[in-house]
Parts: C-alpha cells; structure tokens; sequence
C-alpha cells in the first residue's frame, strides 16, 4: 500500500477513500489486468472460444510481472479474478455441459493456463519459450471436453 501510495503522490491512508482493505485493492488490480487483456473478435465454434479465453488469460498474466501471483491471490481471497472462469464455464453450458461439467470444465482450463505462466514466471523465462507446448497442452483439455460433450458440440466447433 505504501508504495502504491507513493506511486500515485499520495499518503497510505488516503488508498482507504477507494479501496476498504488490501484485499480489495488486489480484486482490483486482478479485475483490471483481466480486463485490459480481453480481445474483442468474433469466434464462431465453442473450442475457438474457449482457446481465445485460455491465450488471453495466458498473455494477460506474461504481461504483468508476477501476474499469475497477483491473479491467484485475488482468486484464493474471493475478491476478484473470476471472469475468465465464469466466461468459459458459460461458453461450455451454452454447448450442452451441464452445470457440473461447465463448472469443471473451466476451472481445469484456467488451471491449466495458470500452471503454465506461474512456471514460466517462477523460473524468469520471457518469450515465446514453452507456446509450443501451451498450444498441445490446450489441444488436449479441449480435446477431452469435445468427448465429454459429445456429437452435439463437436458439430458446432
């Protein structure tokens, strides 16, 4: 808080006007680093949009250093960082998941995603070291959530 303050040219407790707790200031942050990575693009089949959530989320948190951490806090203390699980679990019971597949489906993709940066973060890789192995990884989650779903979806991908 301090040195936020001292970023913004203002006391501590002046942050206090804004945000009630560090908590909240962190859902903050993690809302607004989630919300600065969005694309805006027309996706047509449901495994397309779910891969354009997963890359998103991925390059939002490469973006910001410590990104998978603040993103993780924020989620772990119920303050913030939520959307991109309620956009995929909303994109998989629009495709016939039910509730319980929606809900698993999602956190197992931002799971995923989020296991890959916070690797790269932890070992200070930069790049484009280890997209090879993201775009497989994804193929193979997406993969086994088409055979959960069933013909259904697979005809709309």
């Amino acid at each position: 808080m301090r040195r936020l303050a001292g970023d913004l040219g203002v006391q501590p407790s002046a942050l206090y006007h804004h945000v009630s707790s560090r908590q909240e200031l962190l859902g903050a942050v993690a809302d607004e680093m989630l919300a600065r990575g969005r694309r805006s693009t027309e996706v047509l089949g449901w495994q397309d949009e779910l891969r354009l959530a997963c890359v998103e989320l991925r390059d939002t948190m490469l973006r910001h250093r410590d990104g998978a951490a603040v993103l993780a806090a924020a989620r772990a203390q119920g303050v913030g960082g939520t959307e991109p699980v309620s956009r995929m679990a909303a994109v998989l019971a629009f495709n016939g998941a039910d509730a319980e597949l929606a809900r698993v489906g999602a956190q197992t993709l931002f799971h995923f995603v989020f296991g890959h940066v916070a690797d790269r973060q932890a070992a200070g890789v930069a790049g484009e070291s280890g997209d090879a192995d993201f775009a497989v990884g994804l193929a193979i989650v997406l993969r086994g959530l088409e055979t959960r779903l069933g013909p259904k979806a697979a005809d709309k991908s």
